[in-house]
This record gives C-alpha cells, structure tokens and sequence, in this order.
C-alpha cells in the first residue's frame, strides 16, 4: 500500500515528533513536582539518556510512546503498512535498547520504572499518577 503522502509531507510530519518534552512527559513531571518530588531531566550519562531521574529516591522514570517503543496488546501500537519490515526491526531495536539500558540501570542499583503514553490518557491518567507515587516512595 502506498503511503497518503508525499515525500516531502511525510518528512515534515516526521520532523514534527519531539523525543523530549512530550505532553506525557510533561504531565508526569507536572504531577511530581506538585507532590513534591525533586528531579533531573534526560541525564545523558545514565543508560537510556532517562526522561526523569529522581536522586533522592535512586529511581528513574521512562515514559515510553505506545508505538515508538512497541507497546504489545495497545492500540496505539500499529505497524504501518508501508515499509513494514523497517519498521518492525526499528521497533525491534528500540526495545532491545530500552531492555538493555533497563538492566545496566538495575544493575547500578537504581529503580526503573517504565509509563506508558496509554496510561496517562484521561481514563486512566489519575490511577497512573497515584500508583506512581506511591511506587517511587
């Protein structure tokens, strides 16, 4: 099947995708620091560059887009019909990625905790919140 849009089109819808500073990325942090908790941002010299690290609590927080990072069973998880098999082996290597820094990051001791994008969506954003404090605590 061929793609809806153009080349240049696709590009620039491409370029348009942030890896930092997401809506879900924003709404975590708002919520912590609302609560109190103090914490760093993309901390390059961590495994995984990670989107929130909090110090005190040695525990660092991932928020993960569904499709970006291949969430199984979501249905914000589709594989796109064009270019399938490079986009499967991105996916693949993405998780690989997130897999491996996950261990080096445990293996330093620290707590890692993965969000996913679905899980902040309105139904079921409080519930995420909530139970993410308490984790971290």
């Amino acid at each position: 099947m061929a793609d809806v849009h153009n080349k240049q089109t696709r590009s620039y819808n491409m370029s348009r995708i942030k890896g930092k500073n997401t809506k879900p990325e924003i709404l975590v942090r708002k919520f912590l620091f609302s609560k109190g908790f103090r914490y760093r941002l993309h901390v390059k010299n961590l495994p995984g560059k990670p989107d929130i690290v909090l110090p005190k609590y040695k525990t660092i927080i991932f928020i993960n887009g569904c499709f970006w990072h291949g969430h199984e069973n979501c249905k914000y998880y589709v594989i796109p019909k064009t270019r399938t098999e490079w986009w499967i082996q991105k996916i693949i290597d993405t998780q690989t990625h997130d897999q491996i820094a996950k261990q080096v990051l445990e293996k330093l001791g620290w707590k890692v905790i993965v969000i996913w994008e679905c899980e902040l969506k309105k139904g079921k954003r409080t519930q995420t919140l909530n139970s993410l404090a308490l984790i971290i605590l």
